[in-house]
């Protein structure tokens, strides 16, 4: 018991930091992850090397080959150009630059991972708010938001997917049946929501800012041609490896190090510019977030929370399925999604093993593992991506400001996607 108090309190006390924005986050998660491998040893539960093989290298090292990518397109000028082309076609209207850069980010990270999504089209939204010379927040946080609400859609498109998927033997087809029409309505639902809460942001910018945009050759923009189009090739190549990976069996953190390490190769820059362009502190703060989450597993926190649920599953599998949907939902908001659906899978099968019927569980798992991310800033990496690039322009995205945008979206997807639950469970006699 007393491992399970320590890990938790640390856990704890370090977002209690993060979200007070009294010290850097990163800060705060290297001293928690080494507080949290210090206690774990006192006590016995935790050392150096669980805290290694706790850490996510697939997450990492996606991250840090679509980084790398990114740096290689910008000097090119072709996030520019891209810029050029988007804001020309929204005409400088806030709301629907946000709807286009939202659908797309959505129908992307559908089929990659939400990550890798933002990692290429948060800049080129930066650059479009600097040319209409409106606010990038609301754009940058819907296309987090929206990714992460529209990643619940397939298979591929969450890493918590392709876990349940695999447990319970649901196909491409399944997600799409099941989970694509409730994600859709979902998805228009959290839309507007956004649209309400960042009302005043979304003004409209002065006519002479918009006329001058329209007036930009894209063309122009583009200062090296030839490094974009093989950039965008290795890019391209990339994507089409995301999608096959499974057929491949090859781990998506391979295909990011690999575009990059080719794309290095043919482009052959200074490569002290590149890393210089890596937000580094995105990673590490990814690696010390992932040792504490591990030091509460092997403390056996997560293990407690899904015991708690096999006590109360002697009620109806349908509201069985509603209560988890909303705890997972719950915990994915502070811990990643990943280790509580690993977490719980085991759960949900023992279950089923003792004559449950567990398909309602299976899908409250994947809609409240994909929702509960918008709920903080560190609910997904997508999150924490937008938050960290916002820090270059005028308005960053705090913990707070999140907590006030980030959690109604959370709140709204889920409460949409419970009342659709009960309206199917009830209707096929879950």
């Amino acid at each position: 018991m007393l491992p399970v108090i320590a890990s938790s309190l640390i856990f704890i006390a370090a977002l209690v930091f993060i979200f007070s924005e009294k010290v850097n986050r990163t800060i705060v998660a290297i001293f928690g992850a080494v507080l949290m491998v210090f206690i774990g040893q006192m006590f016995g539960f935790y050392d150096q090397d669980k805290a290694i093989q706790a850490i996510d290298y697939n997450t990492i090292g996606l991250l840090l080959g679509m980084m790398t990518l990114v740096a290689l397109l910008e000097p090119t000028g072709f996030f520019r150009y891209l810029a050029i082309w988007v804001g020309r076609f929204s005409r400088g209207k806030p709301f629907a630059l946000l709807i286009m850069l939202g659908t797309v980010t959505t129908l992307v990270s559908m089929f990659l991972d939400n990550v890798t999504t933002v990692v290429l089209i948060a800049p080129v939204t930066i650059l479009i708010c600097e040319i209409l010379g409106v606010n990038p927040r609301p754009m940058l946080m819907a296309e987090a938001l929206l990714s992460d609400t529209g990643g619940a859609a397939t298979l591929v498109g969450d890493p918590p997917n392709i876990l349940i998927a695999s447990a319970a033997n649901f196909s491409f087809n399944s997600f799409l049946t099941h989970a694509l029409p409730i994600v859709a309505v979902s998805w228009i639902a959290a839309l507007f929501l956004l649209k309400l809460m960042f009302a005043d942001e979304l003004v409209q910018s002065e006519t002479s800012e918009t006329e001058a945009l329209m007036k930009l050759n894209p063309q122009e923009a583009l200062k090296d041609g030839k490094t974009a189009r093989r950039v965008l090739i290795v890019i391209a190549l990339a994507i089409v490896l995301f999608l096959l990976e499974e057929l491949l069996e090859i781990s998506p953190a391979l295909v990011a190090l690999g575009s990059a390490a080719l794309g290095l190769l043919w482009v052959r820059p200074d490569i002290n510019e590149i890393f210089k362009k890596i937000e580094w502190s995105v990673l590490v703060f990814f690696a010390a977030l992932f040792v504490m989450v591990g030091g509460m597993r092997s403390a056996g926190v997560l293990e407690s929370i899904g015991g708690f649920i096999v006590q109360i599953a002697d009620i109806p599998s349908i509201w069985l399925g509603l209560i988890l949907l909303w705890a997972v939902a719950s915990l994915s908001a502070f811990v990643d999604n990943v280790p509580v659906t690993i977490a719980l899978i085991p759960i949900i099968q023992q279950l089923g093993q003792s004559g449950i019927n567990i398909a309602p569980l299976w899908w409250a798992l994947v809609f409240g593992a994909g929702f509960g991310g918008n709920g903080t800033i560190i609910g997904s990496s997508a999150n924490i991506f937008v938050a960290t690039i916002s820090e270059r322009t005028r308005y960053p995205i705090t913990s707070s400001l999140w907590l006030k945008r980030g959690l109604p979206v959370m709140i709204t997807t889920c409460l949409v996607a419970s009342i659709i639950f009960l309206v199917i469970g009830f209707t096929i006699g879950w």
